[in-house]
């Protein structure tokens, strides 16, 4: 059985075994599990639902969050999207999707906490994606799931997917290295493609603070999503083309741990500083709470 504490052992068994990530990801928890893996699968292919539900609920343009902060800007993306824009249909729609997904969280909508609620619109922003847009088939896509949900499992062993103790890293960052990963093997990348598509994603994340505005996983959180997804779609480009990380996968988990570890209360989710803590920010936070 696996343990979860290094993506090079996740890559040296699934390429000794010459499988996926995600066949042996599968393979693995059901048997720690103690489930069929036909079971376990149906359980993803759920979770794969869930998200296509988030996406098409999210781009309502009338969905509001609760706070009233945010809301609307699915739609406006997606309206945006059928343009081509700058940079083309798929990756326009994509960023939709991820901007959906967020917001239907703030307004406290049924989406899937991939890694953590804060993320939840990069996983769907990427591997929904290349399914609705046929880049490949609803098998592929579960699979892909499972390989995300390895390099996550790695990541919160080895550092952490919560922004109270990592900061935006931690989340955005994570889920970011997770979609990276799912992207290669959906296109076929090898496993060790895979690793050093999650490393290039983290490298380019280091540092990535939390500081949500009035507390609530709305602003800056939804955006970060967007940009979690570029770098979900650029992390595993450059590594689908050979290029390859200078410092292994594990080696930026536990830099991103050190980060988070050194980085100050105030930048970990507490709303003391940062985008937090202007003037616009704070202002915001009064119009939620009130002056109290």
């Amino acid at each position: 059985m696996l343990n979860y504490d290094s993506i090079a052992a996740i890559c040296e068994a699934a390429e000794q075994k010459q499988i996926t990530i995600s066949a042996l990801a599968l393979s693995d928890q059901a048997e720690q599990m103690e489930i069929p893996e036909e079971d376990l699968y149906e359980r993803m292919k759920e979770s794969l639902h869930v998200m296509q539900e988030a996406v098409k609920e999210g781009k309502n343009p009338k969905l509001r969050s609760t706070s009233g902060l945010t809301g609307g800007d699915g739609a406006k993306m997606e309206a945006y999207a059928g343009t081509g824009g700058i940079t083309g249909n798929f990756l326009n729609h994509a960023i939709a999707r991820a901007i959906a997904v967020s917001e239907y969280n703030a307004a406290m909508g049924k989406i899937v906490a991939s890694p953590t609620a804060g993320s939840c619109g990069i996983l769907p922003g990427t591997v929904v994606s290349m399914l609705e847009e046929g880049r490949c088939d609803e098998h592929a896509a579960v699979m892909a799931l499972f390989t995300a949900g390895a390099i996550g499992m790695v990541i919160a062993h080895n550092a952490s997917i919560a922004g109270a103790q990592g900061g935006c890293q931690a989340e955005c960052g994570s889920a970011s290295a997770m979609a990276a990963a799912a992207l290669v093997e959906l296109s076929g990348g090898t496993p060790w493609q895979a690793a050093h598509a999650c490393a290039m994603a983290i490298k380019n994340q280091l540092g990535l603070v939390c500081d949500p505005v009035a507390g609530l996983v709305e602003i800056p959180c939804i955006k970060r999503n967007v940009s979690g997804i570029a770098i979900a779609f650029t992390s595993a480009e450059m590594a689908l083309a050979g290029i390859e990380s200078k410092i292994p996968a594990d080696e930026c988990v536990l830099a991103m741990r050190q980060v988070g570890d050194m980085l100050p209360c105030s930048l970990k989710e507490t709303s003391q500083a940062g985008l937090a803590a202007t003037p616009t920010g704070l202002r915001l936070k009064k119009q939620v709470f009130g002056e109290n």
